[in-house]
């Protein structure tokens, strides 16, 4: 395996040079990012800029962000970046404190490590939302469990993450004792690009640092309140021994979805499955006549929480259409008026119904 494949430059971005018909530019992949340069790797040089037209071309989320692979003109010590190359995938969140912008969490991941604690941060419906996200990106998600030494119940912790995350893997580890660490091994590979997610103080960092056999990673203990404190302030791509790629990411607070890819709907697979035999095919579950979706509920086949967390996650991602498309909150009103009109008909046939 040579250098850039060991940094995972895959035949899906080795396709995309031929082309570009650029012989003279050479691929190289960011490691990190901040205040206008890029660190990169792959080539002779050691930080890169972008081009000048590229700076007022690419929108924010097209600008290269970490794992990014991109075309430059080498230099001995910075190059220029001329093309981003398409991503293979993209973790993407709606940026925190806006409502419309978006922003690219890692770049080009094979798999996410979505961390979360066995102590007070456990937390099935943040667990959600990012496994959702992940889907969507196109990687793979596997749920590292980490602190294991300092929580109880696990197995019921593992039963809980099993109902609402369907067929994921679940890695039990502690990055403290060293515990559970070779199953995460079992996930790495040379040249395959595993990206660490999780809010602040679910001890992503301190995973990173035992997986590196050394302390690369600041770590700091939990405030008072049991919250977390930010450790990790970059992403970053971390080469590991033995062969694979790891991009820590800061302690995400808040992880707002920005766009539909199917991730939702893979995430709760059985409600899709159930919404098949709904009588309308485009049903909401919001009480529609011959929802089968509701009928679920109304029998104990589905919790009525993970229902209301598919239609919360639903909700965020429909508002977030609309203010990208005007048009959608016409059409929404449209739909939510019709609805209206079919309960109280059904009102009016069942008088069981009425309230």
């Amino acid at each position: 395996m040579n250098d850039l494949e060991a940094l995972g430059f895959s035949p899906f971005f080795a396709d995309q040079l031929d082309s570009l018909g650029c012989p003279d530019l050479v691929p190289a992949r960011i490691v990190a990012e901040g205040r206008g340069l890029y660190v990169v790797r792959g080539c002779q040089a050691s930080t890169a800029e972008l081009r000048g037209r590229l700076r007022h071309e690419l929108g924010p989320a097209e600008r290269p962000v970490t794992g990014d692979w991109v075309m430059i003109a080498d230099g001995v010590e910075r190059a220029v970046i001329h093309h981003v190359l398409e991503r293979r995938t993209g973790l993407i969140r709606r940026a925190a404190g806006s409502e419309t912008a978006v922003q690219i969490v890692a770049a080009n991941v094979d798999t996410f490590f979505v961390v979360t604690s066995a102590d007070r941060d456990f937390n099935l419906r943040r667990l959600e939302r990012y496994v959702a996200a992940v889907w969507d990106s196109e990687a793979e998600p596997v749920v590292v469990l980490n602190k294991i030494d300092l929580g109880e119940a696990i197995d019921d912790m593992i039963e809980d993450i099993g109902e609402i995350a369907f067929g994921v893997p679940v890695v039990c580890v502690s990055a403290l004792t060293g515990e559970g660490v070779e199953d995460i091994r079992d996930h790495l590979a040379p040249g395959k690009t595993i990206g660490l997610i999780g809010s602040s103080g679910v001890g992503k960092s301190s995973l990173v640092n035992r997986l590196m056999g050394r302390d690369i990673q600041h770590t700091r203990t939990l405030r008072k309140d049991g919250k977390g404190r930010h450790a990790t302030t970059r992403r970053e791509l971390i080469e590991l021994p033995g062969g694979g790629i790891l991009i820590d990411t800061p302690g995400m607070r808040e992880f707002g979805l920005a766009e539909d890819g199917g991730g939702v709907d893979t995430l709760f697979s059985d409600i899709a499955a159930l919404a098949a035999s709904c009588r309308f095919r485009d049903c909401q579950h919001q009480g529609e006549p011959g929802c089968a979706v509701a009928a679920a509920v109304a029998s104990g086949e589905l919790d009525e929480s993970r229902l209301d967390s598919y239609h919360k996650l639903q909700r965020e991602l429909a508002s977030a259409e609309r203010r990208r498309d005007p048009t959608q909150a016409g059409r929404d009103k449209r739909r939510w008026k019709w609805i209206s009109k079919a309960r109280r008909a059904l009102d009016k046939t069942d008088p069981k119904r009425k309230r």
